[in-house]
């Protein structure tokens, strides 16, 4: 197994901290956490973006999501959870995983504003049109 989500997912690589695991998912703590508790939700086969993992392990991943938080919540009373997952160009660890970060008022962690005006909420209606008329063609 080449990818390193692959080895950390299947146990094969060393010094990772899992907290939870099942048939289809390894959930382990973010070797570089933005804050206590952080944890990553990898599956086990190699997946890059979300469109491509099939119901049950995409079911595994939300089921260990809800998990997670549920203990995160209730060991680090934090004032709330985000959970993300950067695909594409953006996946820096080319296999898919999912963020589950807890999170505090003035953490520092932001989602920010686009730094340049794009000008997208003057195209809601059109976007949706083109949404739904996609997902109509399933």
């Amino acid at each position: 197994m080449e990818c390193l989500g692959c080895r950390i997912a299947n146990g094969i690589e060393s010094n990772v901290k899992v907290v939870y695991e099942n048939e289809f998912i390894t959930c382990v703590l973010d070797i570089a956490p933005f804050n206590e508790g952080h944890t990553l939700i990898l599956p086990k086969k190699h997946y890059w973006d979300l469109e491509e993992i099939d119901s049950e392990t995409s079911y595994a991943i939300m089921d260990g999501a809800k998990r997670l938080s549920v203990v995160l919540k209730t060991l680090f009373e934090p004032d709330g959870i985000s959970i993300c997952q950067n695909g594409g160009k953006f996946n820096d660890l080319t296999h898919y995983h999912m963020h589950i970060i807890p999170r505090y008022e003035g953490d520092g962690f932001v989602w920010s504003e686009p730094l340049h005006p794009h000008g997208a909420e003057k195209f809601l209606s059109q976007t949706q049109r083109k949404i739904l008329d996609v997902l109509k063609e399933d």
